[in-house]
């Protein structure tokens, strides 16, 4: 079932807004997954020759530290092996490191010498945050509605596929500024992990959704643009599904060619929103006067800001 919305600011002075709003979405999604929450928010870019990096850490009492200490344990060696500039702000049990250098070399470090901390998403901006639970529960946890940004996407989960986890829950990032929520299912998310992997793709969970997320970082990765990336998934993903995809421009929506899950869309002169019920959407300031459609069978619809 699941339940997935998606908002884009198109003005500058409307992303302060951008948590709050969003949040009023995800919440009017709660019956559609009450077993996790989480959402992907694009703000706050890293400079120029640094990767932000979200880390997730079921419990750091595990480790015998305090939540704050054990992140300062972690500044501490990102400092002595990448420079002073890195720094780790704790959010609750999860955490945005700004790391000098080139994300491979950056990803590859923690991936070695810290194991016990998930890596949610990484890129110059993308910051991703999940959790089991209920989804109000959640928001509120991570005062969600606090946040500013660029654009949003958001997921509520009632597992089907797999285990009600925090790993399991959505958003998924593959790549580099990139993540996709879903709702639906893929019939040959199995065969197409194992030929990914042998591209180099890494993923994490059984997943079906993070199958989807890889594919459109493996297309990315071999010179597609974001359009042609969807337009090759349409011929190479089996399934009933609904797409919201994040990238560091901006966001797009794409549905199967039959097109059976729900999504509607609406975009106004300030905002552009989807969701999979419209009763999310009509959270919005201005819904009155905005333009509003189910989207179409196998067509692409993306936004994306100049930089």
């Amino acid at each position: 079932m699941c339940g997935i919305i998606g908002l884009y600011t198109k003005k500058p002075e409307l992303e302060a807004e951008l948590g709050k709003r969003a949040s009023a979405m995800l919440a009017q999604l709660s019956d559609r997954g009450p077993d996790s929450a989480g959402f992907a928010i694009y703000r706050n870019p890293a400079d120029i020759g640094s990767v932000k990096v979200t880390l997730q850490a079921a419990d750091l009492s595990d480790a015998g530290h305090s939540e704050d200490s054990a992140w300062r344990v972690l500044e501490k060696c990102l400092k002595k092996n990448f420079g002073e500039s890195a720094n780790v702000k704790p959010h609750i049990n999860h955490a945005v490191a700004v790391v000098p250098g080139e994300a491979d070399d950056v990803l590859s470090w923690l991936a070695e010498h810290h194991s016990d901390l998930r890596i949610t998403s990484s890129g110059q901006s993308i910051e991703i945050y999940k959790e089991k639970g209920k989804p109000q529960e959640v928001i509120e946890r991570f005062e969600f509605d606090t946040f500013s940004g660029t654009h949003a996407l958001g997921h509520t989960r009632m597992a089907t596929e797999s285990a009600v986890t925090t790993e399991h829950s959505h958003p998924f990032s593959t790549g580099l500024d990139l993540c996709l929520v879903h709702n639906g299912s893929l019939s040959n998310h199995n065969r197409l992990r194992e030929n990914l992997r042998e591209e180099g793709i890494d993923f994490q969970t059984d997943n079906d959704s993070e199958v989807a997320a890889g594919y459109l970082t493996w297309r990315l990765r071999e010179g597609d643009s974001l359009n042609e990336a969807l337009l090759h998934a349409l011929d190479d993903l089996d399934g009933f599904y609904t797409f919201a995809i994040g990238t560091r421009k901006g966001f797009a929506v794409l549905r199967d060619p039959i097109a059976c899950k729900p999504a509607v869309m609406a975009e106004t002169d300030d905002w552009v929103a989807m969701a999979s019920e419209f009763r999310a959407i009509a959270q919005l300031p201005g819904v009155d006067h905005a333009e509003i459609w189910e989207p179409a069978p196998a067509q692409i619809y993306s936004w994306e800001r100049d930089e």
